[in-house]
């Protein structure tokens, strides 16, 4: 598998510029790309999919754990004629306190691949051999194989860059102007989602496209891919073995005989955006029927629903459309109510609140939600406090927090989650079929997750059917 790893010294580099533009102009010469990003970015994968037709894909080896990492990128890379994986940060920032953990230099090792280092260049010039060269040097096992150099100001900019890396040995395999024009609105936690701006974001990513297209070597680009050698490993696979802590019990499908497959309805739409491919796949994988409904439009949950999955999103931003879908905020209370199986993270227990922002909300927690200035960003150790839907007493995930809310009180008479790294605390509700957590979690590193959801979601659907059967 043809493969490269886009890189930067630091975040703002312009690595989601250049990978999501290189992805776009491989995919017009017709070439099946796979897209990456390394860490747990839910945003970035968006555009990745837009500029390529396929998933986007994390690869992230904090929340799944290195061993993980090239079996989850051999899986989403299967078929394709390349692979582009965007870092996360500066080239070697990791997990805080844990060396190269989760750092875009240890996905590169783990799959072998040649980096690609991205230059912000627009306030140097022959400083530039020292930065990269430093980079290039650091760590002799990440095999830096050119530079793209960003923000280029004029000719005789460009020709003094090229010439200070020329004297380091170091291939120019792109030069990229300032191009405001092509920029992706922020907001307070990062790039406005492909969702909510889709029009404007294709045209975006065409522009990107032609950006790279026309400054970047993309024949060089190629013939560095293709030195990556072969990965000496399995492609993971959401029916495969379950994971040592997983234990006898969840080994195998969930739902097996003939009862109809359970029906488990995941939000979608502008307001719930943050999902991992990864999710779904185990969700069906394990018997499920996964149907996905837009909180911001539907009045009612799919039929048949027999299990709720409320991911993160921005549910902040479309409070007061979320609180005017009155119909369906009461149809999720009352799936809630008769013990209908829930698994809410960040968003999702926003929207299970009793409000945000002083808005009305489902209620179906009694706890209260509002936006914050304090970001709230980081991994988490993880354990199960209780037996849930989820997850059974004791089970063991690493996470990641990602929000600028706080919900009142943070944790219910029956926590979610105790936090053992880096700080100890209980975090979120268990309340009859509900978890809701603030929690990001990659069910690929723990698939007994979601076979115990889907068993959850099977038994709903039989006792509706035997209460419908004794009415009868």
């Amino acid at each position: 598998m043809p493969r490269l790893v886009v890189a930067a010294p630091s975040s703002g580099s312009g690595k989601t510029t250049v990978a999501t533009g290189l992805m776009a102009a491989f995919a017009e010469r017709g070439l099946a790309v796979s897209p990456h990003k390394a860490g747990p970015d839910y945003i970035d994968p968006g555009y990745h999919a837009l500029a390529t037709g396929r998933p986007g894909r994390n690869l992230d080896a904090f929340m799944c754990g290195p061993e993980l990492v090239a079996p989850l990128f051999a899986h989403g890379a299967a078929g394709c004629d390349l692979a582009v994986v965007e870092g996360v940060m500066g080239l070697y920032d990791g997990a805080a306190g844990r060396g190269e953990l989760a750092s875009t230099a240890q996905v590169a090792k783990v799959l072998r691949a040649p980096v690609v280092l991205v230059v912000d260049a627009s306030s140097q010039s022959r400083s530039v051999a020292a930065l990269v060269h430093g980079f290039a040097s650091f760590d002799p096992q990440v095999r830096l194989g050119g530079v793209i150099l960003n923000k280029v100001g004029s000719d005789r900019h460009e020709v003094m860059l090229r010439e200070a890396l020329e004297e380091a040995g170091m291939p120019v395999l792109g030069v990229l102007r300032r191009a405001p024009q092509v920029a992706t609105p922020s907001r307070h936690l990062g790039l406005v989602p492909v969702a909510e701006r889709h029009a404007d974001a294709l045209a975006a990513v065409a522009a990107l496209a032609g950006q790279v297209r026309a400054g970047c070597d993309l024949d060089a680009l190629m013939a560095l891919a293709r030195t990556a050698p072969p990965l000496a490993c399995e492609p993971w696979s959401p029916h495969g073995s379950p994971s040592p802590a997983s234990g006898a019990a969840d080994s195998g499908e969930a739902v097996a005989g003939s009862a109809p497959a359970p029906v488990v309805a995941v939000a979608g739409g502008p307001a719930f955006t943050f999902s991992y491919a990864e999710h779904a796949e185990l969700l069906t994988a394990a018997g499920a029927e996964v149907v996905t409904f837009d909180p911001l439009r539907d009045e009612a949950l799919p039929e048949g629903t027999a299990g709720l999955v409320v991911g993160g999103g921005f549910p902040e931003v479309y409070a007061p459309e979320l609180s005017a879908n009155e119909p369906l905020r009461a149809a999720v209370s009352a799936f809630a109510a008769v013990g209908g199986p829930v698994a809410a993270e960040c968003a999702g227990l926003l929207y299970l609140a009793r409000s945000l922002d002083g808005r009305p909300m489902c209620g179906v927690l009694d706890a209260d939600a509002r936006m914050s200035e304090r970001l709230t960003l980081g991994y988490r150790e993880a354990v199960a406090v209780s037996d849930s839907s989820l997850a059974a007493a004791g089970t063991r995930l690493r996470g990641h927090e990602f929000h600028r809310t706080v919900i009142e009180p943070g944790s219910g008479a029956v926590p979610a989650w105790g936090f053992t790294h880096p700080e100890r605390r209980v975090e979120g509700f268990v309340v009859k079929g509900v978890h809701a957590s603030y929690l990001h979690t990659h069910w690929a590193a723990e698939p007994s997750v979601a076979r115990r959801f889907v068993r959850a979601a099977a038994a709903r659907a039989a006792a509706v059917r035997d209460a419908a059967a004794a009415r009868r």
